[in-house]
């Protein structure tokens, strides 16, 4: 009988091998459960056919073409990516509702001798979970906020306090952004709702008796918003403040942004995003900093023209605790997230 999803972290528990997305494959690019394959029942151009049938013509006959397409696109994957599976394989099959495409898709791999199985409500149960954990829950533990000037390292420590087993949610990777003007990643952005998933799951399975360390964010990382019931808690939360000299930052960033000195093009465009800010000679220095390779002099100049000063007055209130450290080299940055873990314990 269908599976149901009683929370997001039955999903970390499935008594199956392997999650199948059964939708079409603009359907699983824009979102879809965490581990699963797309291996689509009809395509995208199908699915649009079946449904113009069904609106103007005949359910009957959209049913009747659909289930042909349908048969079709499950004997390729059965002679594809299926083809090497053996007999205890137990596959897990979901589509929009938990209906038609799914229920055929699972009945098929039935009849052949696996145990197979659809989820209950399908794609759209999911969902409501997820939206339950970004809109309508209360963010399940308390948060503590990571903060610092541009160019302090913040997501090299959450990664490094992640290691040593604070729970940590990382906002710029979840969002595949860095959150600013030159934050922009290979791969792009992931949708708002793949977005929303990804915190969602994360929160599904932290301990709410434990902090979740968070970096300060505005409500927004590149064009991803951060849900509500992550923002609300992350407005009150005390916070950890990182200060490093400017030369340390400026070091820093000039070694952990090689990605984007190899990307021109997304640099000009992220320099020319500063122009109702900042004087024409001073974008015209910096564009003269990029063509002629001096990274570092770019980088020194836009912390302390451009990023300080607005950081500073976008921060919310004093600091709890702050961290000074000269250096941001990895054992700097080591010993540095050693001296966060203890001062969580003081908050």
């Amino acid at each position: 009988m269908p599976l149901t999803l009683n929370g997001l972290s039955d999903l970390l528990t499935l008594p199956f091998d392997q999650l199948i997305d059964a939708r079409s494959p603009a359907e699983f690019a824009e979102d879809h459960i965490p581990g699963a394959i797309n291996l689509p029942s009809l395509s995208n151009e199908e699915r649009a056919i079946v449904g113009t049938i069904y609106v103007q013509d005949s359910r009957f006959r959209a049913r009747k073409i659909g289930a042909a397409m349908v048969a079709r696109n499950i004997a390729d994957h059965l002679d594809g990516p299926l083809s090497d599976m053996d007999g205890a394989w137990k596959p897990l099959v979901y589509c929009w509702r938990g209906g038609q495409r799914s229920g055929a898709f699972a009945n098929y791999l039935t009849q052949i001798g696996w145990r197979a199985d659809t989820v209950q409500g399908g794609y759209k149960a999911y969902r409501r979970l997820v939206n339950a954990a970004c809109y309508d829950t209360p963010f399940p533990c308390p948060v503590v906020l990571l903060d610092g000037n541009t160019g302090t390292a913040k997501t090299d420590l959450l990664a490094l306090l992640a290691q040593r087993g604070v729970q940590v949610l990382d906002l710029e990777g979840a969002a595949n952004h860095r959150g600013s003007a030159f934050g922009a990643r290979a791969g792009g952005q992931p949708s708002q709702k793949m977005f929303e998933g990804i915190l969602a799951n994360a929160m599904s399975g932290f301990d709410p008796a434990r902090p979740v360390v968070i970096e300060a964010e505005s409500s927004k990382v590149g064009a991803r918003s951060v849900p509500p019931s992550i923002w609300k808690k992350m407005l009150d939360a005390p916070r950890i403040t990182i200060t490093a000299p400017v030369e340390a930052r400026t070091d820093y960033l000039t070694t952990a942004y090689t990605d984007l000195w190899a990307n021109p093009a997304g640099l000009a465009e992220g320099i020319d995003a500063l122009r109702p800010m900042h004087k024409a000679d001073t974008i015209s220095r910096w564009r003269g900093y990029v063509a002629e390779g001096a990274f570092r002099d770019f980088v020194a100049e836009l912390i302390t023209q451009h990023y300080d000063p607005r950081y500073g007055k976008q921060r919310r209130g004093a600091a709890e605790i702050v961290l000074d450290t000269q250096k941001l080299d990895h054992p700097a940055l080591e010993h540095l997230a050693g001296r966060i873990e203890h001062a969580l314990t003081e908050l």
